[in-house]
């Protein structure tokens, strides 16, 4: 039994009913909106059974007898539908949701588009649950993390019982057609196609262009990296058009730099005291920067406070393959060790075998980052975060930086024409840590020494 509070009409885009194995099945939102319907002094009441009057799918939410609950239930997977995420927002809106605006944005949690009525976070299996959801055709849903985002409706949900949703809804988008992408650009490097990697985890050929291109994924030619685009035969743009000044850096969302492979003692030409300048400038706008091993130099001779942000060393790489220890002194590296369990990336939680480990790490400033990845034998720092500005309060960061000393081809060719050099499908244990780092990194800034809470 249950009593309806309200019952509106929601105008959203028509889909489907719910398949015969009463999974609820979905349609893409791309283009749908929620309607503007609010109960007035006879639309009954709210959740309470007191106060009158309510706004959009709070009208749809309903009261059941014996403490029983409306769910929508699933788990949440990477663009390829392999690998399930973690600290994913999954949340019904009860308003429209806004659009994203490319480049560099404060983005720190709890600011959600949408006026979220009900909210929950993946955990290490990529579950979720939302309590209290409105019932009846068509709710919609928003799958989300940082600018990654998928909209979605639920074709009916029905009244206090558990609505689990079918998986292929509860996918990041592998295109534009789907959902939305991050701005991400990518250097090419002669130790590191990390191109190869976004296209495992499920980003569409179509989606990767050079500078200037409509695709999602622009691709820049580093040191040593060589190759053209695959589409045309258009060549990519050097690395130095990426970062001449702030303005340019800012228009992307991600940065992406592979190790470039060149045995540099000092930083290169192409990136200038100015372009250090901008990245840095780029960063503490809300900019997000993966960098690989060499790229190091942004670090060790960018303006300060950056220097200072860890220990950095120039000793010989790590036994070849060696044991990598994930720190679990805080929530998400807690998380990142289960979740590697999950996907089947370590078979010893906290640990996993690494291949290509260098070491120009030995510590990080724990005012300042947060390691992640260790190596005990030597010790050092194999993976490490800080966000931005440095040395700011929590509530005023919203950019966010990764630093990787580790080279995680897998098998891909540097140097190839892209997708030819992509030559191997499945995720190693290490690029299975580089894509929970690559999330995570997406993803709006809090401070690593809390467990991450969805949005009110």
């Amino acid at each position: 039994m249950r009593r309806l509070v309200v019952s509106l009409p929601l105008v959203l885009m028509a889909c489907g009913g719910p398949d015969d194995s009463g999974t609820a099945s979905g349609t893409n939102l791309a283009d749908a909106s929620i309607g503007d319907a609010t109960g007035g002094d006879d639309a009954g009441f709210n959740v309470d059974g007191t106060t009158p009057g309510c706004v959009n799918l709070e009208c749809r939410q309903v009261v059941c007898d014996g403490g029983g609950k409306t769910t929508i239930s699933g788990v949440v997977h990477d663009p390829a539908g392999k690998n399930p995420l973690y600290n994913v927002v999954v949340y019904v809106p009860n308003a429209a949701v806004e659009p994203f605006t490319d480049g560099a944005s404060c983005d720190r949690c709890g600011a959600i588009s949408g006026a979220p009525l009900v909210s929950a976070l993946t955990d290490t299996k990529g579950r979720f649950v939302l309590e209290n959801v409105p019932t009846g055709k068509e709710v919609p849903l928003v799958i989300q993390v940082g600018k990654w985002r998928r909209q979605v409706a639920i074709a009916n949900v029905d009244a206090c019982k558990d609505n689990p949703v079918d998986a292929s809804f509860l996918r990041l988008p592998k295109n534009k057609a789907e959902g939305d992408i991050p701005r991400i650009a990518i250097t090419t490097g002669g130790a590191d196609p990390l191109e190869c990697l976004l296209r495992k985890i499920g980003v569409d050929d179509s989606e990767f262009g050079v500078k200037g291109g409509s695709q999602r994924v622009h691709i820049y030619a580093g040191k040593n990296g060589g190759g053209t685009q695959f589409s045309g035969g258009a060549s990519y743009a050097p690395q130095a058009d990426l970062w001449p000044d702030a303005a340019t850096i800012k228009k992307y969302d991600l940065l992406v730099l592979a190790c470039e492979g060149a045995a540099d003692s000092v930083i290169g030409p192409d990136k200038p005291p100015s372009s250090r300048a901008a990245m840095l400038e780029y960063m503490n706008a809300g900019g997000r920067v993966f960098m690989s091993h060499l790229h190091k130099w942004w670090l060790v001779e960018g303006p300060a406070p950056l220097p200072t942000v860890a220990t950095f060393v120039n000793k010989p790489d790590l036994p070849n393959p060696t044991t990598a220890f994930i720190d679990t002194s805080f929530p998400k590296g807690a998380a990142l060790s289960e979740w590697m369990v999950n996907v089947g990336g370590s078979t010893k939680a906290g640990e996993f075998v690494l291949k290509e480990g260098q070491h120009t790490v030995d510590a990080v400033d724990a005012a300042t980052s947060q390691r992640w990845i260790h190596g005990t034998t030597p010790e050092s720092v194999m993976y490490f975060t800080f966000n931005t500005p440095i040395g700011t309060k929590a509530e005023e960061q919203c950019g966010r930086a990764v630093f990787s000393d580790i080279h995680v081809s897998s098998g891909d060719k540097v140097g190839a024409a892209f997708p030819s050099g992509c030559t191997t499908k499945d995720l190693s244990a290490q690029e299975k840590a580089l894509e929970f780092m690559l999330f995570d990194l997406s993803s709006c800034v809090n401070p690593d020494k809390e467990k991450p809470k969805p949005p009110k």
